[in-house]
């Protein structure tokens, strides 16, 4: 089995399968930016300053998952699972959430969702701000 180099981010979805299958699940600062994530397990993962813009991660389970800071703009996140994912400073902008599952997943004042989309009815727990 060849040597991982750390050092490189990951830039496919196969790359994230196949980590994920051996039980990876630090994949901080993946560049998957369209990507097609679609129907995939992930959960637990940690996705934090990933860039999942333009993703397809429809139907995903990203239950639990760390996406601080992560931008998830234009993302397709229809019918994907992220019930208590951390989504702290995370980019939303124009993503579809349609169907999309949000209950006590965490979020602060500097979380981006798309326009007219209401985070609290969705489940979302909103942070206080630290004075």
């Amino acid at each position: 089995m060849p040597k991982l180099n750390f050092q490189q981010p990951i830039n496919n979805a196969a790359r994230i399968i196949e980590e994920y299958s051996v039980g990876k699940r630090n994949f901080e600062k993946a560049e998957l930016a369209e990507a097609n994530l679609q129907n995939l397990d992930l959960k637990g993962s940690d996705f934090s300053y990933a860039d999942l813009s333009t993703a397809n991660l429809r139907g995903a389970n990203l239950r639990g998952c760390d996406l601080s800071y992560a931008d998830l703009s234009e993302a397709n996140l229809q019918d994907a699972d992220l019930r208590g994912a951390m989504l702290f400073s995370a980019n939303l902008r124009q993503a579809n959430l349609q169907g999309t599952q949000l209950e006590k997943a965490d979020c602060d004042h500097n979380t981006h969702f798309p326009p007219n989309f209401d985070a609290i009815a969705a489940g979302v727990n909103m942070s206080k701000q630290l004075v």
